[in-house]
């Protein structure tokens, strides 16, 4: 068997099974994820889900929709505490929204009549235009000069670069991130994702996406998480052991997307 055979070989968290591993250097996950049970009303969505994501590890998240991949991110975020479970960040439990995990929505969500300064900075309120970092963080994602700037006079792709300063701005461990690139164009979304790897290699950020993009998943994560349609069903992980930067042209990448495809068919997501 072939190394990257042997990378892609199935590897599973059965129900109750053995746990996947993702750990630094000294044995220690960034992030602890356990979710026992998620459900609303009667509607199970989430049961037995266990996640672990190392320092600087970016894992992404797919399945039909209804699977509970964006249920699952918000819980990791804070946003949604009433499930049956518990997250840990670098060992320390986590009730409700922290600074140390950023989340990056689908659409930009700017506030519309602040500017693209005073946006990045919300935390901080109108004072916050004038940080230093905001700058920084401008020119990092290519929007140096649009600091004045309001959403009507930026592309989707600009204010999407936006979002990703404002992400940046308390300086998180983790990023969390939900569909962040579906409403732009094919060559800006290229664009982003190519950002995004290089910005979050520089920053030392670990990355929790949810994607239905098989090719985005690969391009950027170093595992791929596949989600059952039924709550409590295996989920299947595919590592990715390719070199960065990568490209979709790639033969070894067009075997691994064989086999997240496979996953998805698997999980009764199409």
């Amino acid at each position: 068997m072939t190394a990257l055979q042997d990378a892609i070989a199935p590897a599973s968290l059965a129900v109750g099974g053995p746990l996947l591993q993702a750990q630094d250097a000294k044995g220690d996950p960034l992030l602890q994820a356990r979710v026992r049970r998620k459900a609303y009303g009667d509607r199970p969505v989430l049961q037995n889900v266990q996640l672990d994501i190392a320092p600087g590890e970016v894992v992404s998240l797919v399945g039909a929709s209804g699977c509970g991949k964006s249920t699952l991110l918000r819980i990791v975020a804070g946003l949604d505490t009433q499930y049956d479970g518990h997250v840990r960040l670098a060992g320390e439990p986590q009730q409700g929204i922290t600074q140390d995990i950023g989340f990056i929505f689908q659409e930009p969500r700017l506030f519309p009549w602040l500017t693209v300064a005073e946006n990045v900075a919300f935390d901080l309120g109108r004072a916050g235009r004038s940080h230093p970092q905001v700058r920084e963080l401008l020119a990092e994602v290519g929007l140096a000069g649009f600091e004045g700037r309001l959403q009507k006079q930026l592309s989707g792709g600009q204010a999407q670069r936006v979002a990703i300063a404002r992400g940046l701005f308390t300086r998180p461990r983790l990023l969390l991130l939900d569909e962040p690139f579906s409403a732009v164009d094919a060559f800006t979304r290229a664009r982003l994702q190519q950002l995004l790897a290089e910005v979050a290699h520089r920053h030392g950020l670990a990355l929790l996406l949810v994607t239905h993009d098989v090719d985005e998943a690969l391009i950027l994560s170093d595992r791929v998480v596949v989600l059952e349609a039924r709550a409590g069903a295996e989920l299947q992980v595919i590592d990715n052991p390719l070199p960065r930067p990568r490209r979709r042209e790639d033969a070894s990448l067009g075997t691994l997307r064989v086999r997240v495809l496979d996953a998805l068919r698997h999980a009764h997501a199409f």
